[in-house]
């Protein structure tokens, strides 16, 4: 696969999954959305492993894999939809915009990477100071809440430590197989967790809810991980992590288009500063002899 089409591919998926989100536990309880979306998506993504012919890995390393990749789906997913009853949709986009900063900060302790270079951590920087303009000018609204955002940043920071857990692990498993291996550990972790808390059956599904939730079972689960672990295997923690630093713009673009949500002056200047984070960052990739993530995507 064309790595750059995998990288478009989960810039696109994840730009759109705030607001599915949102949209698929409308009326139905966001235990119920996230446990249908990834119960639909493991069985999915079993089935065309098993067509395929693939099989599954079993050695130390896939199984560490497939637990790592689970359980990090299953902690960060599960604080998202339950954070987005508070916040914006884009909102939720905007707050994963942080995990290069914590992919970062986890890389260095646990990869033992090379320090970022002044230009780079500059670029971080400048990103993080648009994330922060675009933050800070939604804080008035109504319709924000504190414990929702908290939410996000518990599962953002589990979602930046689980890239680089699976990045260190390095098993080399086909991106769809990790995929599958990781909804297979999720998918039963949420059963239980709906039967426990929950257990209810909801006793309509809006037509808006049951397409947001095969969408997301579809696209977000098994499309939008296979991509991700796909990526992932080609490209460094840090850059791929970059991938959040773009999506809050499109988030909150179609956010505001789709769902009515403010859009301010603010948050535009935030995007620009985030651009110029972007390219300050791949900058210092030409300056220093390595290959860029642009040249990495075109491979």
């Amino acid at each position: 696969m064309h790595i750059a089409l995998a990288y478009l591919g989960v810039i696109l998926i994840w730009s759109t999954t705030p607001l599915a989100i949102q949209w698929s536990s409308a009326e139905v309880g966001y235990l119920f959305g996230v446990t249908s979306r990834m119960v639909i998506g493991a069985i999915m993504a079993v089935t065309i492993v098993l067509l395929m012919g693939w099989g599954f890995y079993w050695n130390r390393r896939s199984r560490l894999a497939y637990l790592i990749a689970g359980f990090t789906v299953y902690g960060s997913m599960l604080a998202t939809y339950w954070s987005a009853q508070y916040i914006p949709s884009g909102w939720i986009s905007l707050l994963f915009g942080l995990s290069p900063l914590l992919t970062t900060l986890f890389s260095h302790y646990l990869i033992t990477a090379q320090p970022l270079s002044l230009r780079r951590t500059a670029g971080i920087l400048v990103a993080f100071c648009g994330l922060t303009l675009i933050f800070a000018s939604g804080l008035h609204l109504s319709t924000v809440n504190h414990i929702g955002i908290y939410g996000i940043l518990f599962a953002v920071s589990l979602h930046s430590l689980g890239a680089v857990l699976l990045k260190r692990l390095n098993s080399q498993n086909p991106a769809l197989v990790t995929t599958s291996g990781s909804l297979g550990v999720a998918a039963p972790l949420f059963l239980l967790t709906w039967w426990f808390l929950d257990g209810q059956l909801p006793a309509t599904i809006p037509l808006q809810s049951g397409i947001a939730i095969l969408y997301l079972a579809l696209f977000g689960s098994v499309i939008g991980f296979a991509l991700y672990y796909f990526v992932l295997q080609q490209v460094d923690a840090t850059r791929v992590s970059l991938i959040t630093l773009i999506t809050p713009v499109t988030a909150l673009l179609l956010g505001h288009q789709l769902n009515h949500e403010p859009l301010t002056t603010a948050v535009i200047f935030g995007s620009i500063l985030i651009l110029i984070g972007l390219v300050l960052f791949e900058y210092d990739g030409y300056r220093a002899g390595r290959a860029p993530l642009l040249n990495q995507i075109k491979g």
